[in-house]
């Protein structure tokens, strides 16, 4: 599957698209440049949620541009039991579980997020696709661990139009999207391969506050004033 990527600009046509919101009572999201640590992300990669529309397709991956915006009412750090098993086969899981052994069952910190807030901007045929996926998805909705599934609160049409000034708010935007001064710097993975052997990753801002109105490039809005970044792999 292919996808052309839309770069808003003078003359653009406005664009029809499906905003789509989502509420999770508990999410985790593992941040995998810090292996063996209790180091979580305050929002889902958009490698995540590419997994997530996959699930409700069927397709072995979606690839279409979408935006995304995302918040937590809280959060905190669960004691999540690991089963580690050895690539040489020694202590095989039996039911899930191996045996308490130096290198096998342990308990480590896991950081998650209370209450997560998801909007995503699905546009053109492919996000209309999707959308009517969502309503009866394939696989079960989750975000982030398996058991951490995911409720649609809201569907509807939107327009999205090109602009230079929208509330940045929770939105993901790519590295110099916006020049909000308390925007944070997150490296995230924007892809993962089917056989999860190639991970693309990419620099993206993201605020933690409402920030209201500002300057934005290469950005739409749509009809409530939100800055929308359509993200491509």
């Amino acid at each position: 599957m292919t996808t052309t990527k839309p770069v808003p600009g003078e003359g653009e046509e406005p664009v029809t698209a499906h905003r789509v919101r989502f509420w999770a009572p508990v999410a985790s999201f593992r941040d995998p440049l810090f292996p063996g640590m209790a180091h979580g992300l305050p929002l889902p990669p958009p490698s995540t949620v590419r997994g997530l529309l996959a699930a409700a397709t069927g397709e072995r991956e979606e690839t279409l541009p979408f935006g995304m915006a995302a918040w937590a009412e809280g959060g905190g750090v669960d004691a999540e039991t690991y089963h580690p098993i050895a690539a040489d086969g020694r202590n095989p899981a039996v039911a899930g579980r191996i045996r308490a052994i130096k290198g096998g069952t342990t308990i480590r910190d896991r950081p998650f997020l209370a209450h997560l807030h998801l909007t995503l901007w699905l546009p053109g045929a492919a996000g209309g696709r999707v959308a009517a996926a969502l309503r009866r998805p394939r696989w079960p909705l989750r975000l982030g661990r398996s058991q951490d599934l995911v409720h649609i609160e809201e569907s509807t049409r939107t327009v999205l139009e090109p602009t230079g000034r929208a509330s940045v708010d929770h939105a993901l935007a790519p590295a110099g999207g916006h020049t909000i001064p308390f925007a944070t710097v997150h490296r995230l993975a924007r892809h993962i391969s089917f056989d999860r052997l190639t991970t693309r990753w990419a620099d993206y801002l993201w605020c933690d506050a409402p920030t209201g109105e500002g300057t934005v490039r290469n950005a739409w809005t749509d009809d409530q004033g939100q800055a929308v970044w359509l993200l491509t792999i």
